[in-house]
């Protein structure tokens, strides 16, 4: 009976003193607070039985919203001109429609503006420090606007291209140091805007569907190639937008049009604190997509160990440091989950690299990659200590050019 009596007590004051556990939102930089003891409580049968009243109690109140609707229409007769609410609706996703036309023309403007040379090296008016660089904005499979730019040595001699899918939140311009470095050893450097990223269209830090980000890249792709015939192509992803890639060169189509593809801090494994947020996740995608997780933690957390670089990036007014969109996050949840299942498959060659210390993606996730793929021609490269952001590490000269080291070994082999 006393160790009954203590156990008790000490559960009581274990309640509490609530745990919290973070979670990231795949590879964007924001967290998530979400209580430990949700894994004891969800699990107990009142927890059980909440949640079934409440998502039977969601079905009902839809079901009968649905049959109003209906029932009402088929009762009333037609009218020549719609009611005021739902000329009122109308107008609201008019208004919600423009807004987000004027915030994309908003920020193509700060895009194009961005000077993709250092002003140190002397670089204007598109040329600098041995390289010329230019922006385009190209029309994407479903009549969207996809903000690029190029970055190529003024020689215009090329031994291979560098195709750049950037990482959640952020834009193609953040990777000008980078470009330089790949132009200078006779590489073009040729980058997209994500839908809702940078220059693109669509709602800031909104992805609607991550096979969208696919699409639009297998686009791109044929507009370089073509520009580009018989120059060597890579594909390179940072973080989701490795996701992306790794995806996107699982198809046959896409891959045949590559010689390897590049992947820093790929977001592999990304899962939510607990099943029931999982399966919740697809239905909440459907009826407020658009919908910001309001808890997220605005200071996120230390992608870089260079403060300057952390500084920079959420100082941008190109970066989303917005709460994750409830669709987008689902989106990083299906891909990621897709990838894992699939891992064994992966027949493209490639280069993994990964920080061991990253707290967004996880490093473990790229070696089981390197350790399962199929692929012939891999390797990879795990950097102790590093962070999530390699390319924006004080080390990024030396992580550059061991990618660049790697491109030309896949080169040579193919004689």
């Amino acid at each position: 009976m006393e160790l009954k009596r203590q156990r008790k007590e000490h559960k009581k004051q274990r309640g509490g003193e609530m745990e919290v556990e973070e979670l990231t939102s795949g590879a964007s930089g924001r967290i998530i607070p979400v209580c430990r003891d949700i894994r004891r409580s969800v699990l107990s049968t009142e927890s059980i039985r909440r949640v079934y009243v409440f998502l039977h109690s969601f079905l009902l109140w839809f079901l009968l919203l649905l049959r109003r609707t209906s029932g009402g229409a088929s009762r009333q007769p037609p009218k020549s001109s719609a009611s005021p609410r739902r000329r009122s609706v109308a107008a609201g996703i008019f208004k919600r429609g423009r807004e987000e036309e004027e915030d994309a023309t908003r920020r193509r403007s700060l895009a194009e503006a961005i000077g993709m040379a250092a002003a140190a090296d002397g670089g204007g008016g598109g040329s600098g420090s041995g390289c010329v660089w230019g922006t385009r904005v190209f029309v994407g499979p479903r009549r969207n606007q996809v903000f690029s730019r190029w970055w190529v040595p003024a020689s215009g001699d090329m031994k291979g291209i560098l195709v750049l899918i950037h990482g959640l939140n952020e834009h193609s311009g953040r990777y000008t140091h980078f470009a330089k470095q790949l132009t200078s050893c006779d590489y073009g450097v040729y980058a997209m805007d994500w839908i809702g990223h940078g220059g693109s269209d669509g709602l800031h830090g909104y992805v609607p569907s991550l096979d969208h980000v696919i699409e639009d890249t297998y686009s791109f792709l044929e507009n370089v190639k073509s520009e580009n015939p018989g120059v060597p192509c890579f594909l390179f992803g940072h973080s989701t937008g490795g996701a992306v890639v790794l995806k996107a060169a699982s198809y046959p189509h896409i891959k045949e049009m590559l010689e390897g593809i590049i992947l820093t801090s790929p977001a592999l494994r990304v899962k939510p604190a607990h099943p029931i947020v999982g399966a919740l996740a697809p239905l909440f995608s459907m009826v407020v997509p658009k919908l910001q997780f309001k808890g997220a933690n605005k200071r996120g957390i230390p992608v870089s160990r260079d403060p300057a670089a952390m500084r920079a990036k959420y100082s941008d007014p190109l970066v989303y440091t917005g709460p994750i969109r409830v669709r987008t996050g689902y989106e990083i949840l299906r891909i990621s989950s897709h990838l894992m299942q699939n891992i064994r498959s992966v027949t493209v060659p490639f280069l993994v690299l990964h920080g061991t210390a990253d707290r967004v993606t996880d490093p473990l996730a790229s070696q089981d990659l390197y350790n399962e793929a199929a692929s012939e021609y891999k390797d990879i490269k795990l950097y102790e200590g590093f962070l999530h952001d390699l390319l924006f590490e004080p080390e990024r000269d030396d992580i550059g050019a061991d990618i660049i080291d790697w491109m030309e070994k896949r080169l040579l082999s193919q004689g």
